[in-house]
């Protein structure tokens, strides 16, 4: 089942277009929605068909921030029938796993992570999409969300220790810097923010338990709200335990709060298997870092779970039929 996104992810779209000089409705027809859907915040697009139109956007108008600029504008209502609910959390903390439980319901696609590292938390944010699709655009705008929703319930003075992204640089950090700081690292590790522990348990002063109570009850009223296939969730688990070595079917079960035998009899009962969904992740994943020329194949390795780069070679040949550094090389003079 292909990865969906709420149609108001693209609210703001024809604003940051007409401002770059794009037509936005060109633009958006030729991306295959129909203009005309946008209207219902509600309806479900594509993720893969989103993240091409706003990569075709930013080249277009020569804007490497194109979605960090669409992010600029969100407002906490922008997350729809859950904005309530996240409003009315006694912290940051219950925000976030709020907005973990009901992820499906704005994106299909994204993957969040609480880290505790000590005094910091890392908070991992990842787009999972069908195939092998990298979409820096698409990156920056739910790196810049999750960033606005701090503020909202945090301040606007609220800084982060450091905001992370593991693309490359633009050659003008004006927008970036207005948006996040001066904390912000590209060619890392992962995507996310880092804060201090203690800002995701400080209180939100404008919490109200009964509102929240109301909320949660009107959330799980609506169609949907159920979780996600188990094969799905399988999935993001395995895209953010891989880079950690940490993708076994146990640590995914551990991640999921079950038992391993029970996922794997869940899988089997959809027709999937834990081997053939981490070799599937693999496999995109692959594709997708060494499309990145960041990347040195030691790192594609160590992100793809190897602990060493030979038994990544070994894997590699045997999926695509020639090795990393053969593949890589192809597709450079490819695009050259």
């Amino acid at each position: 089942m292909a990865a969906l996104v709420r149609a108001a992810s693209l609210g703001n779209y024809a604003e940051v277009a007409r401002r770059l000089g794009l037509d936005p409705e060109r633009m958006i027809r030729a991306a295959g929605i129909n203009p005309a859907h946008l209207a219902d915040p509600d309806l479900r697009i594509p993720t893969a068909v989103v993240m091409g139109l706003l990569e075709a956007s930013a080249q277009k108008a020569d804007c490497p921030t194109f979605g960090l600029q669409m992010a600029e504008s969100w407002r906490m209502s922008d997350f729809g029938a859950i904005s309530l609910l996240l409003t009315h959390q006694r912290t940051l903390r219950e925000a976030l796993a709020a907005t973990i439980r009901y992820r499906h319901l704005l994106n299909d696609s994204i993957t969040l992570e609480i880290e505790e590292a000590g005094h910091l938390v890392i908070v991992r944010e990842e787009l999972v999409v069908d195939g092998a699709v990298s979409s820096r655009q698409g990156t920056e705008l739910a790196i810049g969300v999750i960033f606005r929703m701090f503020r909202a319930l945090l301040g606007a003075e609220w800084k982060p220790r450091s905001v992370c992204f593991t693309h490359p640089a633009p050659a003008d950090l004006g927008v970036h810097r207005r948006v996040f700081g001066p904390a912000v690292h590209f060619r890392a590790d992962f995507n996310g923010i880092v804060c201090a522990a203690e800002d995701l348990d400080r209180p939100n002063p404008g919490a109200d338990p009964a509102m929240a109570g109301h909320a949660l009850r009107y959330v799980e009223s609506l169609p949907g709200a159920q979780q996600p296939s188990t094969a799905q969730e399988v999935r993001r688990s395995i895209h953010i335990l891989l880079p950690r070595g940490r993708a076994s079917v146990e640590q995914v079960a551990q991640a999921l709060g079950t038992h391993p035998r029970v996922l794997q009899r869940q899988l089997e009962a959809s027709g999937d298997s834990f081997s053939a969904l981490l070799n599937e992740t693999r496999r995109e994943l692959a594709v997708r870092h060494l499309e990145n020329p960041a990347y040195s194949l030691t790192q594609v390795a160590e992100l793809l779970g190897y602990g060493f780069p030979s038994s990544f070679t070994r894997w590699f040949v045997s999926e695509f039929g020639r090795s990393p550094a053969s593949w890589r090389a192809a597709q450079l003079k490819s695009k050259a």
